[in-house]
């Protein structure tokens, strides 16, 4: 699951999954609604749709002969959506779960009032807020942001799941990749000094251990 403005062949997730390949775990990457391939437009785009859209593959997913044990990962607001869909849904359907640098600073955000640098009356949201690209993030993705129950549903995924984080991320502080750790009980993070949201020049690091872990629970 890409991140908020990504796309799936974003680097980091096209990595993962040729790594994934070599080692013969099969993988799908999606664009969100509005984002990249796909239909729709970026203003109308939310968590819950997202949330949405994450549930449609997986059961396009779960329809192929070939296919065994399921696992998702997710990159910032994709982390968000991975671990929201993999509490609803359960370990039973989600066998693992790998979460890079998870955006659940989005709910925080929503409710300060400031997105992508951007600043609002989060009382008041206005019908949308331009940010870079000329894109717009409309309203109801703030609304839903705000009272989205991001660590609760969490709480209910009983997979296993490894948290990645960099220590130098300014988008989304670390310490939310801690508070994950801390509800999802079979759960274990792991931090990177020195490296940033997109885990910049540890894009192969990041793999290999998304890699192993995958091959260790499918």
């Amino acid at each position: 699951c890409h991140g908020f403005g990504g796309h799936k062949d974003a680097g980091l997730l096209k990595m993962i999954s040729d790594d994934l390949e070599a080692k013969g775990i099969a993988s799908i990457r999606f664009d969100f609604n509005g984002h990249g391939e796909s239909e729709g437009d970026f203003q109308n785009m939310t968590v819950l749709n997202e949330i949405e859209d994450a549930k449609k593959v997986y059961e396009y997913v779960r329809g192929l002969s070939y296919v065994g044990d399921i696992a998702l990962c997710g990159h910032s607001q994709g982390g968000v959506v991975a671990v929201m869909t993999a509490g609803q849904l359960g370990a039973d359907k989600v066998k693992a779960l790998a979460l890079l640098a998870p955006a659940a600073v989005l709910r925080d955000d929503a409710l300060k009032g400031q997105l992508m640098g951007k600043y609002y009356d989060a009382g008041n949201i206005p019908e949308y807020i331009e940010i870079f690209g000329g894109r717009k993030v409309g309203r109801e993705y703030i609304r839903i942001a705000q009272e989205l129950p991001i660590y609760e549903t969490a709480r209910e995924y009983q997979g296993a799941t490894i948290i990645l984080h960099g220590k130098a991320d300014r988008v989304v502080p670390y310490t939310y990749a801690t508070r994950f750790n801390e509800v999802i009980r079979y759960s274990h993070v792991k931090y990177y000094d020195k490296v940033d949201h997109i885990f910049m020049g540890c894009e192969k690091t990041i793999s290999e251990e998304v890699t192993r872990f995958f091959e260790k629970e499918l």
